[in-house]
C-alpha cells in the first residue's frame, strides 16, 4: 500500500511539474477570434422572421403540437393549470331589442379578480345554441365606446362600414348580428378596458420601467424578476380571463357545448389563436389581423417569456387544425399572409385531411381592424360550420346601439370593486403563486407524479429536451503529449443547432473509461492556475485513469474578448424593461449554458471520432461550482441518467431572490417548480453530490473527489 500511495505521489508531482512548464491554459481559436456559433447573433424580437414548417405527418405533428401547446401553457404561467375557484357571476339591467337582449355580467376568475363584459343573446331560443366568444383588442373602451362621426363617414366611404348608426360600434355590430342569426355571445373586457380596471393602462398595455418598490422577494409586482420566475404575466393573466370566461359561457344552459367559436382582432386575435391553441373546447376559431410570419404582437400583453421560443403565431394557428379556423389580413403586418403563413397552413389542414376547414379573408386594401367587410367574413364561416342556415354571405343589418350607460356594468346596486392598484396586484399575484405552490408541493409527495409536471414545465424553461440536445462533433485544434497523459484542446460544435464550444481534455495513457466535466464560472480555465499549470484537484483524476474535459460555457473564456464573463445579460433593442421582449423569443443565458453542458455529455456518450482515444465513455460524471452549479443541476434533470454522478455546488442559490432580469442566472419560471431544490430532485435517483446549501460555496475537497471517482 505504501509504495502505490509512493507511486501516485510521484506521478502527481510528475503530472504537475509537466504543466507547470506551461505558462498559460491553451485557446482553442487564436487570440481575436470567437467562435462560430450562431447565439453570438444579435438576439430576435418580435419583429423577426417566424415561418411555419408543416409536419410530414400525422404522427409527427402530435408530437410537436403537444410540445408547442405545453409550451403556450408554460408560458403563461397555466401549468399547472390555476384552481378555478367558483365564478360567483352576476347578471343583471338586461335590455330588451325585438330580437335579442343584452345583459350586463361580471364574474371572479380568481379570487376577488372580477371579469366583466355584455352577454347577447337571441329571443325565443329553443333547444340548444352556438356560443361565441368575443375578445376586443386594442380599442379604448371597446365596448363602451362609440366612434366619431368624422371618422365613421370616412369608414363608410371607404367600404370598412356599412351603416351611419349601427356604424358607431364595431362591437356591438358584431354581437347584434351573431344573436340575430341565433348564438349567445360574450364579449370581455381586456385588463383596464372600459369596466375592467382593477388594473390601469399604463401597467397593462404601456409599461416600461421597472418599478423598485413591486421587484421584492415577497410581494412583488408584475413584470419583476419574480413574477417572471413565477411566471407570471400580464398575458397570463389575459388567457386565463378567457379560460373562464369560457367557463361562464358553457354554465348557460342553452349553450350547445358542440357549436363553441371564438374570435377577435389585433390583441383580440391574439387572445383568439391562444386559447384555440390551448382549450379544446373552443370548435371554431376565427383571429382577425393577427396572424403572421411578421410582427407577432407589439404589446406587453401579448407577449411572455418563454412563448415564442422556436415557434411563432403560424404554429400557434396551426394547433387548432383539423378544427374549422378562418383568418383576414389587412395593410398591416399580415399583408404578406396569402403567400408567406397561409400555403403552410392550406398544406398542414390538407395533410390533416381537412383541406377545406382554413380559411384566408383577404383585406390588404383596409387598415388594421375588425370592419364589416372582414365581420361579414366571419359570419359566413360560422353560419357554414354551424349550420345557421343564413342565406351567404351573410351580411349585418342596421341596429340601434346601446350607450354607454346601458352597458357599463357597474352601477348603483353593483358597485365596483374596491380592490384596485398595486396592493391588489400584489395580492393576486400572491393567490396565483400560493395556488401552485400548493399543487406542486402536494404533487412532490409523489415523485413520480412532480416529474410529471415538473420535467416538461423545465423543458420548456431551458428550451431544451435531452433527446434534441443535437449531434456533435469534435476538431481538434492542438494536441500536447504530457508524458502520462494528453492534452488536447479544440471545438465541439453542436451540427444541430450551430453551437460552438471551446474545449480542452486531459486524457490519461492508461484510461478507466469514466470521463469528468469540470465546470466553473471561469470556463475551461478552472482546469489550471494562473500560472498555466494543471490543478492538483484535476492531476488526481488524471492519474486515476479519468478523463476531464473543461469548456468555455456561451459568454465565458473563448466567448468573450477579454475573458471575462458579462454580468448582465444581452436585451433587444426595445426600450421597454419587460423581460418577455427578450426571452419570449431567445433563450435566457442560463438556458443556454445549460444546451452547453447537454452538448457535453452528448458527445461523451455519443461521439464517434479518431481524434482523440476514449471516443465514448463509459461513466460520465459532471461538476458544477460556483454559479454554474445550478446550471449543472438543469441539466441533470433534463439528461436524467446520461449523467452518471453530478457534483453540485448550489452556493445556497434560489431563482426567486434575483432582482435583475438581466442578471445571468435568470431563468423565467425558475422560482415556480420549488427552485433549485425543485431542479435537484428532478435529478433523482441519480447519484449527486451536493455542496454550497449553507450559502457558503462548496470546497473541492477530497469528499468532493472521491464521489467523481466513483
Amino acid at each position: 500500500m505504501k509504495i502505490l500511495r509512493s507511486l501516485v505521489r510521484l506521478t502527481l508531482v510528475a503530472l504537475a511539474a509537466a504543466s507547470f512548464a506551461r505558462a498559460a491554459a491553451p485557446r482553442a481559436l487564436p487570440a481575436g477570434t470567437l467562435p462560430d456559433d450562431g447565439r453570438l447573433q444579435p438576439p430576435k424580437d418580435l419583429d423577426g422572421y417566424f415561418p411555419f414548417k408543416p409536419s410530414a405527418s400525422k404522427v409527427a405533428w402530435e408530437g410537436r403540437a403537444a410540445q408547442v401547446r405545453r409550451q403556450i401553457l408554460v408560458a403563461e404561467g397555466l401549468w399547472p393549470m390555476p384552481t378555478k375557484t367558483p365564478l360567483n357571476a352576476v347578471i343583471h339591467g338586461r335590455v330588451e331589442r325585438p330580437d335579442y337582449t343584452i345583459d350586463r355580467v361580471y364574474f371572479e376568475s380568481a379570487p376577488g379578480f372580477f371579469v366583466t363584459g355584455s352577454l347577447y343573446r337571441p329571443k325565443n331560443i329553443q333547444g340548444k345554441v352556438p356560443g361565441v366568444l368575443f375578445a376586443h383588442g386594442h380599442w379604448k373602451d371597446a365596448r363602451l365606446s362609440e366612434e366619431t362621426p368624422a371618422k365613421l363617414r370616412q369608414e363608410i366611404a371607404t367600404g370598412q362600414e356599412r351603416f351611419e348608426i349601427g356604424g358607431r360600434s364595431r362591437f356591438q355590430a358584431m354581437c347584434v348580428q351573431l344573436a340575430r342569426m341565433g348564438c349567445v355571445v360574450w364579449q370581455w373586457d381586456m385588463l383596464s378596458d372600459s369596466d375592467s380596471q382593477q388594473f390601469g393602462p399604463e401597467l397593462i398595455h404601456r409599461f416600461a420601467k421597472q418599478r423598485p418598490e413591486m421587484n421584492t422577494t415577497k410581494d412583488w409586482g408584475l413584470f419583476s424578476p419574480q413574477a417572471e420566475a413565477h411566471l407570471q404575466s400580464v398575458m397570463g393573466l389575459q388567457t386565463w380571463n378567457a379560460v373562464r370566461s369560457l367557463d361562464f359561457l358553457l354554465t348557460l344552459p342553452e349553450i350547445d357545448p358542440a357549436r363553441v367559436a371564438i374570435t377577435g382582432a389585433s390583441g383580440g386575435g391574439t387572445q383568439t389563436m391562444l386559447l384555440a391553441a390551448i382549450d379544446p373546447r373552443i370548435t371554431l376559431s376565427f383571429p382577425a389581423v393577427m396572424v403572421s410570419t411578421a410582427m407577432q404582437g407589439g404589446c406587453t400583453c401579448e407577449n411572455a417569456s418563454l412563448l415564442r421560443l422556436g415557434t411563432g403565431n403560424v404554429e400557434f394557428a396551426a394547433l387548432f387544425a383539423p378544427k374549422p379556423q378562418g383568418m383576414t389580413t389587412a395593410n398591416d403586418w399580415t399583408k404578406e399572409m396569402a403567400t408567406n403563413g397561409f400555403p403552410e397552413l392550406k398544406q398542414h389542414y390538407a395533410m390533416l385531411g381537412a383541406p377545406n376547414h382554413v380559411m384566408l379573408h383577404r383585406g390588404e386594401h383596409f387598415p388594421h381592424n375588425y370592419n364589416a367587410v372582414s365581420r361579414s367574413a366571419f359570419f359566413t364561416w360560422i353560419n357554414k360550420h354551424f349550420k345557421l342556415g343564413q342565406t351567404e354571405p351573410v351580411i349585418e343589418r342596421d341596429y340601434e346601439p346601446l350607450t354607454r350607460e346601458q352597458l357599463t356594468v357597474w352601477d348603483a346596486a353593483h358597485p365596483a370593486p374596491k380592490g384596485a392598484g398595486p396592493e391588489f396586484e400584489r395580492k393576486l399575484l400572491a393567490w396565483f403563486t400560493q395556488d401552485a405552490e400548493q399543487q406542486l408541493r402536494a404533487a412532490a409527495q409523489n415523485p413520480a407524479r412532480f416529474r410529471e409536471i415538473a420535467t416538461p414545465a423545465v423543458e420548456v424553461m431551458i428550451g431544451r429536451t435531452w433527446a434534441g440536445a443535437g449531434e456533435v462533433e469534435w476538431r481538434l485544434t492542438n494536441k500536447d503529449d504530457r508524458g502520462t497523459y494528453v492534452l488536447m484542446t479544440g471545438l465541439l460544435r453542436n451540427t444541430t443547432h450551430r453551437e460552438e464550444l471551446p474545449v480542452t481534455w486531459l486524457f490519461p495513457k492508461q484510461g478507466n473509461g469514466r470521463a469528468v466535466v469540470w465546470l466553473d464560472d471561469a470556463g475551461k480555465s478552472s482546469l489550471f492556475y494562473a500560472t498555466g499549470a494543471v490543478k492538483a484537484e484535476v492531476l488526481r483524476l488524471v492519474a486515476a485513469g479519468t478523463t476531464v474535459l473543461g469548456a468555455d460555457l456561451l459568454f465565458q473564456g473563448e466567448f468573450t474578448a477579454d475573458g471575462v464573463a458579462p454580468k448582465q445579460t444581452r436585451t433587444v433593442k426595445n426600450p421597454r424593461e419587460f423581460a418577455g421582449y427578450t426571452f419570449g423569443y431567445n433563450p435566457t443565458l442560463f438556458a443556454q449554458r445549460t444546451h452547453d453542458v447537454l452538448t457535453l455529455v452528448s458527445f461523451l456518450r455519443h461521439a464517434k471520432s479518431d481524434n482523440h482515444p476514449s471516443p465514448t465513455s463509459v461513466a460520465v460524471a459532471v461538476a458544477g461550482f460556483g454559479r454554474t452549479g445550478p446550471i449543472v443541476a438543469a441539466a441533470r434533470a433534463l439528461a436524467g441518467g446520461a449523467i452518471d454522478r453530478a457534483a453540485i455546488d448550489t452556493g445556497g442559490f434560489r431563482f426567486g431572490q434575483l432582482l435583475d432580469y438581466r442578471d445571468p442566472m435568470f431563468l423565467p419560471g425558475g422560482a415556480k417548480f420549488l427552485d433549485l431544490p425543485g431542479l435537484l430532485a428532478l435529478g433523482a435517483p441519480h447519484a449527486t453530490w451536493l455542496a454550497g446549501e449553507s450559502g457558503q460555496p462548496g470546497e473541492i475537497d477530497a469528499s468532493a473527489l472521491a464521489w467523481l471517482l466513483q
